[in-house]
């Protein structure tokens, strides 16, 4: 088992921890964070060793889960990298794209493993379906929340936009050519609500919408390729496939037949792959120390995490242009 301990026990970083605790990958060592009220009612409530320093805690394990705000990501990932430790760290990867090439660099110069928690890519949902895209052209994703103080440090497209974007590029196999964007400050110092038109080399067009001050919580993106239609609703982890056919020369009485203009007759049919349930965060802690182990590129990499932020940061800079 590898010696996992976790750096920051906020709301997220509290939940790394027990899910480290009841992982069977990972011996959990402890935790620090840089508030000591904060890490000793946290030791005291849960029994998790408090360490009296970030260095104490990365000369003990083996890989370090980086759950500290954002603004912290660069500085703590650096420690943890210099000292040969693998690094798991949520997402964004980091505050700059600067600083998300210099731990990657780092990373290579150690020969450590990284990934980054971009976790819908765990979604069983989007698992379901994960092998069924081929080529999309089009696509288009919600992604809103009531709104949470928390995560409010940075714009909603850092905040919550990021995992779409780390989703599409999974799955479109080309280079972005331009992208548009506009976005909104409503209650934040930093954009509340944002949308973003992403063009690809290839044709593909993505356009995103993004909210952290909606009256309701919605995760959807629909996905439109040649005769196939697949939407996935990451919030109700309910997907489905719509695929279209030349239609048989005597169709079924029941058969759903569309004709266009040619004349051309296709045949739809409603495909709902089975969803396993899973938990999302324990699945990408548990398949990173399968990647160590196997020394092979884990599922969401350094430079995945880095890409996505990328063009997370093209949106925020091509607001209002």
């Amino acid at each position: 088992m590898l010696k996992a301990g976790v750096a920051g026990a906020g709301h997220l970083g509290k939940i790394h921890l027990k899910l480290l605790q009841e992982s069977n990958q990972y011996e959990l060592m402890g935790f620090y964070d840089a508030d000591p009220k904060q890490a000793a009612a946290i030791a005291e409530e849960f029994g998790y060793k408090a360490y009296p320093s970030l260095d104490a805690l990365i000369a003990d394990c083996d890989m370090v889960d980086v759950v500290t705000p954002t603004l912290y990501h660069f500085d703590t990932a650096k420690k943890v990298i210099e000292a040969g430790k693998h690094l798991f760290i949520e997402k964004p990867i980091t505050t700059t794209v600067e600083e998300a090439e210099a731990l990657r660099a780092l990373a290579k110069k150690h020969k450590v493993r990284g990934q980054v928690g971009q976790v819908e890519r765990f979604n069983p949902a989007f698992r379901a379906v994960v092998d069924r895209f081929d080529n999309p052209m089009f696509i288009e994703s919600h992604r809103l929340a009531e709104f949470n103080p928390r995560g409010t440090d940075v714009s909603v497209v850092l905040d919550l936009m990021i995992h779409d974007i780390d989703v599409i590029l999974s799955v479109v196999k080309s280079p972005v050519k331009s992208v548009t964007s506009n976005g909104v400050s409503v209650i934040s110092s930093t954009p509340d609500i944002a949308n973003a038109r992403i063009e690809f080399e290839n044709g593909c067009i993505a356009n995103l919408t993004a909210s952290r001050i909606s009256l309701k919580n919605m995760r959807k993106s629909r996905f439109f390729q040649k005769d196939a239609y697949i939407s996935v609703d990451f919030l109700e982890k309910k997907c489905e496939v719509v695929k279209m056919m030349d239609a048989p020369e005597t169709p079924d009485d029941f058969a759903m037949i569309l004709t266009n203009a040619d004349g051309l007759k296709k045949q739809i049919y409603f495909d709902n792959p089975e969803v396993t349930p899973n938990n999302a965060i324990l699945d990408e802690l548990n398949t990173f120390a399968q990647a160590i182990k196997d020394d092979k590129t884990p599922i969401v990499s350094l430079h995945q995490g880095t890409e996505a932020l990328r063009l997370a940061m093209q949106v925020i800079e091509n607001f209002n242009n």
